[in-house]
């Protein structure tokens, strides 16, 4: 079974071997207000309405009759009140003149329904909270397309999405998936969107929408889970641009045969800049600058312009650093490049700043 969860809304289904796994679907919550004082709230409205209504009937208390002394004071008229709003209606007190029976009509069944809704706010609340939540999740699985899915919110999954959205790519497009709630949490509090669960199983990538996905990021802290990830993900979606992290070297080919289209060895690369910090302090601050987004150093992906089809590499204002001709990627002195032509793309190092606008056709590449 799978268990899609929202705050006040559950929805059970079945799958094929009846095993019990719980998904909760969580989106960025909004601000509300703490429970002691929406209790408070209603108890005040409570109030104010039962001796709106006392006020009222102790004012015209002479159109009301007391079966014990006929006459009505200001406790007969809170007494009054008290049975009245809550439905329970003994009948020894009662009006008898026209005014008082206008105003029954009136007023005090008015305020009685009132009454009834801010006893049964809390029930009431929970309704609309569901409604609203379900409402919310439908229109987000409606609109949601090309986004990006991200399997793991530590460090790397972290430090990937935000990557990703210095490009321009909205929160509400990215959508996390990790078995840990309280991961999940701190997820759905940066703005994105959640999902608790084990990212190897399929009906948890449908979850995530991951066969409408334009690209999925792999971050998880096994090198087998990435492994089964990628599997799942690919067989769900065949279109998709997969990237992968692992941290042993030896698992990126089996990563690669298993559907993902990059793989990152994390603990080489961190391996290697730590050696290259170790030869030249200054190399490894310029390489720790280009991987830092939007500010200092950035590495951009670019299309070539006018001006530029027909000139060589080193003929261009840019730092080229490789050209993507097809499916190749030719480095800037390699002899095949020639002049730049208008379908390619060049990976240039670009002076950024957190202000740097990115167009459609430019891409920060981390």
């Amino acid at each position: 079974m799978f268990h899609v969860k929202l705050p006040g809304y559950d929805v059970i289904a079945r799958n094929a071997d009846e095993r019990l796994v719980t998904h909760q679907v969580r989106l960025p919550r909004r601000e509300v207000e703490r429970p002691i004082r929406q209790v408070g709230k209603r108890l005040a409205m409570a109030l104010f309405v039962l001796v709106s209504t006392a006020l009222i009937v102790y004012a015209d208390r002479d159109g009301y009759n007391d079966n014990s002394d006929g006459a009505v004071d200001l406790l007969d008229a809170f007494y009054y009140a008290t049975v009245t709003l809550s439905t329970t209606g003994y009948g020894d007190i009662a009006p008898v003149s026209d005014a008082a029976r206008f105003t029954n009509i009136f007023v005090i069944t008015p305020l009685r329904v009132l009454f009834l809704i801010i006893l049964v706010g809390t029930t009431l609340e929970v309704l609309t909270e569901r409604t609203r939540e379900e409402w919310r999740l439908n229109r987000w699985r409606a609109a949601l397309r090309e986004h990006t899915v991200v399997v793991g919110f530590g460090t790397k999954g972290r430090s990937a999405i935000q990557a990703v959205c210095a490009t321009g790519l909205k929160k509400e497009q990215v959508i996390v998936v990790d078995p840990s709630s309280k991961v999940i949490d701190a997820a759905t509090a940066d703005g994105y969107v959640g999902i608790v669960g084990d990212a190897t199983r399929s009906d948890v990538l449908l979850q995530a929408e991951a066969q409408k996905a334009r690209q999925i990021i792999i971050s998880t802290a096994r090198d087998d889970t990435a492994v089964l990830v990628a599997l799942t993900a690919r067989q769900l979606n065949r279109g998709a641009k997969i990237v992968a992290a692992v941290r042993e070297e030896e698992n990126a080919p089996l990563l690669k045969q298993s559907g993902a289209d990059v793989v990152i060895t994390s603990a080489s690369a961190a391996g290697r800049l730590l050696g290259l910090s170790v030869l030249s302090p200054a190399a490894g601050m310029v390489m720790e600058d280009l991987i830092q987004q939007g500010s200092g150093l950035d590495i951009v992906e670019r299309p070539v312009i006018k001006a530029e089809v027909g000139r060589s590499v080193r003929e261009t204002e840019d730092l080229i650093v490789s050209v993507l001709r097809g499916h190749r990627v030719l480095g800037y002195d390699d002899p095949s490049v020639g002049a730049l032509q208008l379908t390619d793309r060049l990976i240039t190092i670009v002076r950024a700043t957190p202000s740097t606008k990115v167009t459609p056709e430019t891409k920060h590449l981390p």
